[in-house]
């Protein structure tokens, strides 16, 4: 399946700069070429810290610089999930030089996330996030959801799909980084979680199977980031975000917030994409991710509140508001990812 209009193409100037970040993550011991020749890397450095400033000098920021930094961050991230393939595309997957322009974006970009949402938190922290937990459960139909259950066509279902395959096809990665260390009835809690992600241990079950079976039913290429060139910068920030929380054990708790709100969320969300599904009868295949998450996702919310978030508050007194802020946070940014996907299918709807 090709798109007649893409919207998220990097103008020519980003696309050299990105091009050239590839050329370099390819090189044989990249931190070895610096050092001997840091000449080789000062264009590109200079043309980074010139997008940081666009992406983050005001509240909107350039899109294109957004753009390409988060594809930037993107590429370096995915090395720390293995994808089948050359071994040599790993070369540099501990790199000093890679680690660094990672820290140099994420530290401008969190900084600036952070001024997107407003954090107020007062009362009982187990009622206040189960308050949360109910209103986003059955939220009022949002513009954005009643569009896309309504209003998209056939090309509109495929966009989205595609837009949804750069997560949808790896989903669930990230929690399992989140896994190892001490067992305890959380850890055990989070890891059923991940194994019905992962259908159990049998591939046929696991859910991104499911969504590649989906896109092929759609006469879409199910192949890993097939679509990378249509993702809007806000999906790869929602992306990247999960990376930047999953990475960093100080931010757990606010990982576990934003779970909650992804896994408490969902079934209202893909109810929206399933009727539009089954309204464009796209057939039961077409639409069988949607159907498993719907089902599912209603219990992974309530194990994540009561299993999860509830304990993780009487074993950190203290740190739990972390939860709340970890919680609103991705409701802002996965709201905010959904809005540009709804966007770019609008832009190709009415092209």
């Amino acid at each position: 399946m090709q798109f007649n209009s893409q919207t998220e193409v990097l103008d020519y100037a980003y696309q050299e700069l990105e091009d050239e970040f590839v050329k370099l993550m390819s090189l044989e011991n990249l931190d070895g070429v610096i050092a001997k020749n840091p000449d080789r890397v000062e264009s590109f450095e200079s043309e980074l810290e010139t997008s940081l400033l666009d992406a983050y000098k005001s509240d909107a920021g350039c899109p294109q610089a957004h753009l390409f930094l988060q594809r930037i961050l993107y590429r370096i991230n995915r090395l720390k999930l293995f994808w089948y393939d050359d071994l040599e595309n790993y070369t540099n997957e501990d790199s000093s030089y890679l680690f660094s322009l990672r820290a140099k974006i994420e530290n401008a970009w969190q900084k600036w996330e952070d001024k997107n949402i407003t954090h107020q938190f007062s009362g009982n922290l187990y009622k206040f996030l189960r308050n949360r937990v109910e209103e986003d459960l059955q939220p009022e139909p949002s513009l954005d959801g009643l569009f896309i259950r309504n209003d998209i066509s056939k090309i509109g279902y495929q966009r989205l799909l595609a837009i949804a395959s750069l997560d949808g096809l790896v989903e669930a990665s990230q929690l399992s980084r989140m896994l190892g260390g001490v067992g305890n009835e959380v850890q055990t809690m989070l890891t059923r979680i991940l194994w019905e992600e992962y259908g159990s241990g049998k591939f046929s079950r696991k859910h991104s199977t499911h969504f590649a079976i989906m896109m092929e039913e759609c006469g879409l290429n199910s192949k890993p980031e097939a679509y990378f060139d249509l993702v809007p910068w806000e999906v790869l920030a929602n992306i990247n975000h999960s990376f930047f929380l999953s990475e960093r054990k100080k931010n757990y708790l606010r990982y576990i917030g934003g779970l909650l709100y992804t896994e408490v969320s969902v079934p209202a969300a893909f109810q929206n994409i399933n009727m539009a599904g089954e309204r464009l009868e796209m057939g039961e295949k077409g639409v069988s991710y949607w159907e498993l998450h719907i089902r599912e996702d209603i219990r992974h919310g309530q194990w994540m509140l009561d299993d999860v978030a509830f304990p993780l508050i009487e074993k950190y007194p203290d740190q739990a508001e972390d939860m709340v802020r970890g919680y609103d946070q991705q409701k802002f940014i996965s709201g905010r990812a959904t809005s540009a996907t709804v966007e770019s299918i609008r832009q190709l709807e009415f092209s």
